[in-house]
């Protein structure tokens, strides 16, 4: 492939994956996070770009593992990014440590900055990242057997639900201290009093922002060519952000002050392991080990490669090798998990191209927009409406990925018990997330104690958490009734027939063809005798 033509389909994907990719750390490290500083926020932007370039040309690559069957890495344009599904887990932890004095807090109860609470995220993502190395080497149709589209469907229908909850915050004008509208303080104002064209939360004027980059989403993709429909989403962003330059929302202090360049180690944070995130992190891990598993079966689809056999086991076997491996090393790089993105498959399918040069190239680009700071520092300034009419389109394709994966699924009686009961408790905990926080009265100076009730506190208020648990516990104890098993088997028999009868058909036309020939050389006989 020539290298201007790699360099312009590399781009494209780049700009396909940059929404995702900066998404995690800007909602992590703002006021609905850990609030960080500025400097601190464009760091992790930063270095998420260039850490998701280097960890990309990792599963594109494809390495063979010495004497050993397996491989890191799919050969494939399988590019990761942040993970959205981190988030629900981060921001309840968050919440918790603020709560329980982990994290320090104002006299007047304005959560300060907790770099400490990063640090033990990253850190006990970095430990969890072991369980989803650990199944990759376990056989694609065992992992597929534990976790089926009947588990996994769900828990991602319900990220994506309760993300949402974050977007829809920032649309209205921010998801930190001042969404709760205080009457005194400084966060009276969103984002804070002192930030230009502050307003309170709710205000029209968030609205309109915010709704403006969601129309021009929509509108990308009914009027939009077919690269503008795969860019829909940085196109919405560059709308929004044009109307709040042009009315006065930013502000450029941030811009100036920021560094020429950037790179991974110029800030750090405390690695440590926190106990009550080490369930709902190895859930995460589980997700994204599934979501890797239909990201990978996609590409290879686009792709125009077996999607079945030896070959298409390996490329799963590497994949979520290199998930989980790039799990461990982006904690180690200050960076939160990543995940395979899908988002590449829809250029794939656009350009007809599946050639790994065009991957390498966006991995290029994702190198050059994280070194150069200024850009970074030009994304965390943008204003938390233009962010959240964004985000809240991006979370809402997540919750649908999880309902397509649902429909995959035979709606027998056992498998409608199983998504009822665990939707249930999901939706539940999801709509009132402090349901739980008063069942555990314990006071005492035990901090071992008094962790493992944090953490079983998170999980039950985690709602995806709490569905993917139930939903892999009644899968496995709940056996295939009889007629659950009469309706899969004339479900496969109808498709049974269905190819036999287009077989029946081609042996039909190609009896017919022999025919048809047969007749043409009788009459060429025919007339040969009677000339």
């Amino acid at each position: 492939m020539p290298v201007l033509l790699a360099l312009v389909l590399g781009f494209q994907h780049a700009l396909s994956m940059l929404a995702g990719v900066i998404t995690p750390p800007l909602i992590l490290a703002g006021q609905g996070g850990v609030n960080l500083a500025p400097d601190d926020a464009q760091y992790l932007v930063s270095t998420s770009l260039i850490v998701c370039g280097l960890l990309s040309a990792v599963q594109i690559t494809r390495f063979h593992i010495y004497k050993t069957p397996y491989y890191i890495g799919t050969g494939l344009i399988s590019v990761v990014g942040t993970s959205f599904t981190v988030i629900p887990v981060a921001t309840g932890a968050f919440a918790q440590m603020y709560a329980t004095g982990y994290c320090p807090t104002a006299a007047d109860g304005t959560k300060l900055p907790c770099p400490k609470a990063y640090g033990a995220l990253i850190g006990t993502g970095t430990v969890c990242a072991l369980l989803e190395i650990l199944l990759s080497f376990t056989r694609p149709k065992v992992l597929k057997k534990i976790f089926p589209p009947l588990v996994t469907g769900p828990t991602v229908a319900l990220i994506g639900i309760h993300l949402i909850e974050t977007g829809f915050r920032n649309w209205a004008g921010g998801s930190g201290s001042c969404s709760e509208r205080p009457e005194t303080g400084p966060f009276m104002l969103c984002p804070s009093n002192g930030a230009p064209h502050a307003l309170p939360w709710g205000s029209a004027e968030f609205i309109g922002l915010g709704f403006s980059v969601f129309v021009t989403i929509i509108i990308c993709e009914r009027f939009g060519s077919p690269i503008m429909k795969s860019c829909a989403v940085v196109l919405g962003l560059l709308v929004g952000c044009i109307i709040a330059g042009a009315t006065g929302y930013f502000s450029d202090s941030g811009i100036r002050t920021a560094p020429a360049v950037s790179f991974i180690w110029v800030k750090t944070f405390p690695l440590s392991v926190y106990g009550p995130i080490v369930l709902p992190l190895l859930a995460v891990y589980i997700v994204l080990m599934m979501e890797a598993i239909g990201d990978i079966t996609a590409t290879c689809d686009v792709s125009r490669l077996e999607v079945e056999g030896e070959l298409f086991d390996s490329r799963i076997q590497g994949g979520v090798l290199a998930d989980g491996f790039n799990g461990l090393l982006s904690g180690l790089l200050t960076i939160t998990p990543l995940s395979t993105f899908a988002q590449n498959n829809g250029v794939i399918a656009l350009t007809r191209c599946a050639n790994r040069k065009a991957g390498y190239a966006a991995c290029f680009f994702l190198l050059i927009m994280g070194i150069f700071s200024k850009f970074a520092a030009a994304l965390v300034a943008i204003p938390a409406a233009v962010l959240g009419g964004m985000t809240t389109f991006l979370f809402a394709a997540v919750a649908v990925s999880g309902v397509r994966i649902i429909s995959t699924v035979s709606f027998t009686r056992r498998n409608r018990f199983i998504l009822t009961a665990a939707l249930a408790l999901g939706f539940g905990a999801t709509l009132v997330p402090n349901w739980f926080q008063y069942v555990f009265t314990y006071e005492g100076d035990n901090h071992s104690k008094k962790g493992f009730f944090n953490a079983i506190t998170l999980v039950c208020e985690t709602g995806f958490a709490l569905t993917g648990f139930s939903a892999m516990f009644l899968n496995l104890v709940l056996q295939e009734e009889v007629e659950d098993q009469i309706v899969d088997e004339i479900q496969e028999g109808v498709e049974a027939a269905k190819t036999a009868d287009r077989n029946d058909d081609e042996m039909d036309r190609e009896e017919w063809a022999r025919i048809e020939k047969g007749r043409g050389e009788d009459l060429e006989k025919a007339v040969g005798k009677e000339v």
